[in-house]
């Protein structure tokens, strides 16, 4: 039997058809890519990056005050002070860091101020007296619980 000639000899050369296809394929690609390029420049589009804003953004903060039928006030349902304290200190103090802190960041504070409907009248007074010593004055009432998003 006899045996092919490349069998004798391994080494066949440098195949350029290979290499013909290879190119031929970078060369497609950098064609599409090319019609792209024109098609951005002609519609204007731009990559993301940094935006100067035209002026000032208003970011809105809103808290959640809550009152339950027992006079419990809760801050974004963290409860505070104590049910028979009409002075609310540690909810007065934290009410005026958020402020501080939303000046500073010249954000608004919006406050949603929901009590329940058994709760007493004068808990929702000493919760707005706290509001008006920490400068808060965009205040908001609900008698139902948070809206579901």
């Amino acid at each position: 039997m006899r045996r092919p000639a490349y069998a004798a000899n391994p080494d066949l050369g440098f195949q350029i058809a290979p290499l013909i296809d290879v190119v031929f394929v970078i060369l497609v690609f950098f064609m599409a890519l090319a019609a792209q390029i024109r098609i951005e420049r002609i519609l204007q589009t731009k990559l993301p990056g940094v935006a100067i804003a035209e002026g000032p953004v208003e970011f809105v903060d809103e808290q959640w005050l809550s009152i339950d039928e027992s006079g419990n006030v809760l801050l974004n349902d963290e409860p505070y002070d104590s049910a028979l304290d009409p002075s609310l200190p540690r909810l007065t103090a934290t009410l005026m860091r958020l402020k501080e802190s939303s000046d500073a960041a010249k954000s608004k504070v919006v406050v949603t101020l929901m009590s329940h409907p058994d709760s007493r009248y004068e808990r929702t007074i000493d919760v707005l007296n706290a509001l008006s010593v920490a400068g808060i004055t965009a205040v908001t009432f609900t008698t139902t619980s948070e809206p579901e998003l």
